[in-house]
């Protein structure tokens, strides 16, 4: 069997989305942005997509938006799509959801959300919607995750950025109870 070590690691930068049916750790950096790590463990396919803002503008006056995928609400569903079109039913895919940070300061966050509050619920509805059930999470807080999600095992490695110990948190899945 092979270890982590011996797996490829491809970087998603903000705004990205990878699906892939290779073995791999995908990684990324995450301040206010969210990312979603989904797998289907029975056919070998993940994907990690890394929003950045959370709603596609509505009205583009029939012009393409540029990069789509640095968007939250276009980034989930864009990869459901993808998993509807290669057969995937929801009830197999896991799905963790992480990020959402409030790294900015703002000053009163009861009248103003932040980016990062808005990108965690945006994700959380729209994953709702579209028939996804949330099997880990780790959202808000003030500082950044550094993410290594391993496609093989479904684990997600959390640390925590700028804390004086780093702290390490292994994800993995609880069984799905229907």
């Amino acid at each position: 069997m092979e270890h982590e070590s011996e797996l490829a690691e491809i970087y998603v930068q903000p705004g990205e989305s990878r699906l892939t049916t290779d073995p791999v750790i995908l990684r990324t950096l995450l301040g206010s942005c969210v990312a979603v790590a989904f797998q289907a463990p029975s056919r070998s396919i993940a994907a990690l997509c890394h929003p950045m803002l959370p709603l596609s503008p509505s009205h583009t006056n029939g012009t393409l938006i540029r990069n789509p995928e640095r968007y939250v609400d276009f980034a989930i569903r864009a990869l459901a799509s993808r998993f509807d079109a290669l057969g995937i039913p929801r009830a197999e895919m896991v799905v963790k959801l992480f990020g959402g940070a409030d790294v900015l300061h703002v000053f009163d966050q009861r009248t103003r959300p932040t980016v990062g509050r808005l990108n965690g619920e945006t994700a959380l509805r729209v994953l709702r919607d579209e028939g996804f059930h949330v099997a880990a999470s780790s959202l808000g807080g003030t500082r950044g995750l550094n993410l290594r999600f391993n496609t093989r095992t479904g684990e997600v490695l959390v640390r925590r950025l700028g804390s004086d110990r780093p702290h390490n948190t292994r994800i993995a899945s609880a069984p799905r109870s229907e």
